[in-house]
């Protein structure tokens, strides 16, 4: 039986830089042999099915033909999509239930990086900026009224960010759904 999985692909479509048609990334996807492959808005989401579900060895061949056939430096984030029921699910008591206060992210990170060892990583803004560790996951909520003020911007210039692709939490409920 298939296993359902999620590819997070990071650095696409920003800024002008590699550019990815999601039609073009989904011929991709079912030209290496997966099924039921669906695109989700531009920023990269494909949910596909696999027969094999060993998401490290996937992930190493996804990232290649990706870099192969869109010359650029793929990385992904590759999950379940049990494991990604199972983030929502474990999210932080109240987060995404005040979207007009709070602007909600899921930072999703690259194996081995464990949340622990990106939560050391990263700095936020007290008051502004709340950050709670779960499974492969940081779960990242800002004061919407104080987002100029927010360190997740910094995070950019670190090298921790080159092994996460984040999501806001709509599109990762969004995600789980389809």
């Amino acid at each position: 039986m298939p296993t359902r999985l999620l590819a997070l692909l990071r650095g696409i479509n920003v800024g002008g830089n590699n550019i990815i048609k999601m039609a073009d990334l989904k011929a991709c996807f079912e030209a290496m042999g997966f099924t039921n492959v669906v695109t989700y808005i531009q920023s990269g989401n494909v949910l596909f099915d696999a027969e094999d579900a060993d998401t490290k060895l996937l992930t190493s061949a996804i990232e290649q033909r990706l870099s192969e056939q869109f010359a650029y430096a793929s990385r992904i984030v590759l999950i379940t999509q049990e494991k990604l029921l199972r983030i929502i699910q474990q999210a932080p008591d109240g987060f995404g239930v005040y979207p007009e206060t709070y602007r909600y992210d899921v930072i999703f990170l690259r194996p081995p990086v464990s949340a622990a060892e990106a939560l050391s990583k990263i700095k936020t803004k007290e008051g502004v900026d709340f950050v709670k560790p779960g499974e492969g996951v940081l779960y990242f909520s800002r004061l919407s009224s104080k987002s100029s003020q927010s360190h997740m911007t910094k995070m950019i210039g670190t090298a921790i960010y080159k092994e996460m692709t984040i999501r806001n939490w709509n599109t990762t409920t969004k995600l789980s759904k389809m």
